[in-house]
């Protein structure tokens, strides 16, 4: 006798839901204050003025302002290097 149903009832096929990461506002767009600006995994953007860093590794408006993207040198504790995009509001 058959454990399950001859029509596969299949353990596979459950999609996880998408997370919507990436930026929400581009350079030249205004934000206004709590406005998140990122949202990603680890730190590929790094806050910069005006900007915080949530538990998440999201990063919000801290006050009203245009975006900005630089980027910046970040040395890593065995001396490699990598470069990151930091995000301003200004």
């Amino acid at each position: 006798m058959a454990k399950t149903k001859a029509a596969g009832a299949t353990k596979l096929g459950r999609d996880s839901l998408p997370k919507y990461l990436g930026v929400k506002l581009f350079e030249g767009q205004r934000a206004k204050i709590g406005q998140i600006l990122v949202r990603q995994r680890g730190t590929k953007f790094l806050p910069g003025k005006n900007v915080a860093r949530g538990g998440d590794d999201t990063l919000y408006a801290l006050k009203e302002g245009v975006v900005r993207f630089t980027t910046k040198r970040k040395k890593g504790f065995d001396n490699s290097q990598r470069v990151a995009k930091v995000i301003n509001i200004e």
